[in-house]
């Protein structure tokens, strides 16, 4: 499996935009596909945040996980986040994922990012394995999701 910037492999971004809009269109449903490509679309140019990473193998899309400024409309003053890890329902259980959060980690670090939030309906065990700490639990849109963070000193 090999980790890569979104914007060295931009023929993955349609794929992505599906897997992310099929399984999170529900947490903001104001937003089209179309508004979602649009946004990904910046993280094809190169800049810090946001930053998308995709896993692959032999070409093959695995999964990704994001870096993005701004992720939850309910708090605008917490920044950045770790946002749309996803992994193909058929890759699951391999630690693609963790591989995936890990590496948005890192670039978190080597940007100087101090702090770094994610909110998850229902991931909230893996994160904490990841070394986050809960924040909050709370509804957004409608559904219960809880909100952490990790620090980096």
């Amino acid at each position: 499996m090999q980790i890569y910037s979104l914007k060295d492999k931009p023929e993955h971004l349609m794929q992505l935009a599906k897997w992310h809009h099929a399984e999170w269109s529900y947490l903001n449903p104001a937003r089209s596909f179309e508004e979602r490509v649009t946004e990904m679309k910046e993280d094809l140019q190169g800049k810090p945040i946001p930053t998308t990473y995709v896993a692959e193998v032999d070409g093959r899309l695995l999964g990704s996980a994001t870096i993005l400024a701004d992720d939850m409309s309910s708090h605008p003053e917490l920044t950045p986040w770790l946002a749309s890890v996803y992994v193909d329902d058929a890759q699951r259980g391999k630690g693609i994922g963790s591989t995936l959060v890990r590496r948005v980690m890192q670039h978190a670090r080597e940007h100087g990012v101090k702090r770094l939030y994610l909110y998850t309906p229902d991931q909230e065990q893996l994160y904490a394995r990841l070394g986050w700490s809960l924040l909050s639990r709370e509804s957004y849109n409608g559904t219960m999701v809880t909100i952490m963070s990790i620090d980096f000193d």
